[in-house]
């Protein structure tokens, strides 16, 4: 027995040094819900597969404090070591020299190369020809579908599909023939400070060949007015609910009440989920934002990992090495992420079999990865932004009827000509 027990203490010591012997990896990110439980999946998966690093994560509250935690703390050296970054976010980081740079020898230490990243994903990781991101996905708003309210209104097709949407005048055809059927046509956040019209608007004047802003300038035109107005009538119409916020804006198409829902794929899970529990009790679709005008450019952001330039704390060799294992093995193993709605950033996964048997992820990732059009570029852009903040201030108000649309504009071209005019603030 005593044999047995100092064998047992033995092997305890031994798993004990191994432990300490483990470099640890800080990682944070803003991710909660179910999004925070993929990501924790990812980060046990990789604690698990190996013995030599361990990461410690960290999660902070979305948006604005999280940004503001990361940039004050690696601006004294207090920062982590791997970070989660939406890539809207990246230039205006990466020209105030918050971010590492990571190289292709890096990235091919542990089996990554840009050329595996959807073009545009690995477009916007990059800053002056240099990498500073990793990407783990693009999360684009698409179009939720209702089928059974489109079958009551003549608008799906023979193959399952809804009928072609063309252009602005036939999804406007689709949304009052919804209307007259007796259903409402379409649902999306538009209460006050809500940040979807934003996206609409970005989407729109993008497909429209037209661009938001371009070395500090706001580059719109004539677009800006007219596209806000076409949201509007959307509301003047009767097609859409005026001042929802968010969750009445998913409970109005998740209880079947909304033929269309405009919203990120990060909706996915609860359609997903609502079917297997029996609440949802209609049939539905995602499809990527139709092609309305000359191109079917959608709005969209990306999750991806970054390196902080901690100020006078060099990472070390060894703990470098630790942080592009830790992203690697995410990468790989993405397809944890995908079932978030995700659609992941690697080709090889978003076109493999595995992913091609997630419905109905498959059905929008292809087209939706190839048009997600990010927000211009610069510090004042980005998710939680100051340019978006500036748009919610009075987007909604003129959609809901309440701020004639020229007013709107006016009001928010104030704000933005001075954001895009001042010193940088990432």
């Amino acid at each position: 027995m005593k044999r047995i027990t100092l064998g047992l203490i033995s092997l305890a010591a031994v798993l004990a040094t191994q432990a300490s012997a483990a470099t640890t990896i800080t990682y944070w990110d803003l991710l909660g819900g179910g999004d925070g439980a993929r990501m924790q999946q990812l980060v046990d998966g990789f604690n698990k597969s190996q013995t030599d690093y361990q990461v410690k994560r960290t999660t902070l509250a979305w948006g604005v404090p999280y940004y503001t935690k990361v940039r004050t703390s690696a601006a004294v050296g207090q920062g982590p070591d791997v970070a989660i970054l939406h890539l809207s976010r990246l230039s205006g980081w990466a020209e105030a020299k918050i971010l590492q740079p990571i190289t292709p020898a890096e990235l091919s230490s542990v089996g990554l190369k840009g050329s595996e990243f959807f073009p545009k994903l690995w477009a916007a990781s990059n800053y002056n020809k240099q990498a500073y991101a990793v990407p783990l996905d693009t999360h684009p708003m698409v179009l939720y579908y209702n089928k059974d309210l489109l079958a009551k209104a003549g608008l799906m097709g023979a193959d399952g599909q809804p009928k072609p949407m063309t252009s602005m005048a036939a999804f406007n055809d689709a949304l009052a023939a919804i209307k007259k059927s007796g259903a409402q046509g379409l649902t999306f956040e538009n209460g006050p400070t809500s940040y979807m019209p934003w996206r609409i608007w970005l989407a729109l004047i993008t497909q429209q060949g037209g661009s938001i802003a371009k070395d500090n300038k706001l580059t719109y035109g004539p677009l800006g007015a007219s596209t806000l107005s076409t949201i509007a009538d959307w509301v003047k119409n009767g097609y859409v609910a005026k001042n929802i916020d968010y969750p009445t804006s998913v409970a109005q198409f998740v209880n079947g009440k909304s033929a269309f829902m405009l919203n990120g794929v990060w909706e996915v899970p609860t359609l997903v989920d609502g079917k297997k529990a029996g609440k949802i009790k209609f049939d539905y679709g995602v499809m990527p934002l139709p092609k309305l005008y000359a191109s079917q450019n959608t709005w969209g952001d990306s999750h991806a990992f970054v390196l902080p330039n901690n100020v006078g704390k060099t990472m070390s060799p060894e703990t470098q090495k630790g942080a592009l294992e830790f992203i690697a093995y995410a990468e790989k193993n993405a397809l944890i992420w995908a079932g978030g709605g995700h659609i992941p950033a690697n080709l090889g996964l978003a076109d493999g079999k595995a992913y091609g048997a997630l419905k109905p992820n498959s059905d929008y990732a292809a087209v939706a990865a190839k048009t997600v059009t990010y927000d211009p570029l610069g510090w004042y852009s980005g998710a939680a932004g100051p340019l978006e903040a500036a748009s919610a201030k009075y987007f909604p108000a003129a959609i809901n009827g309440q701020l004639p649309v020229d007013r709107a504009m006016t009001l928010f071209e104030g704000e933005a000509n001075k954001l895009l005019t001042a010193p940088p603030k990432p």
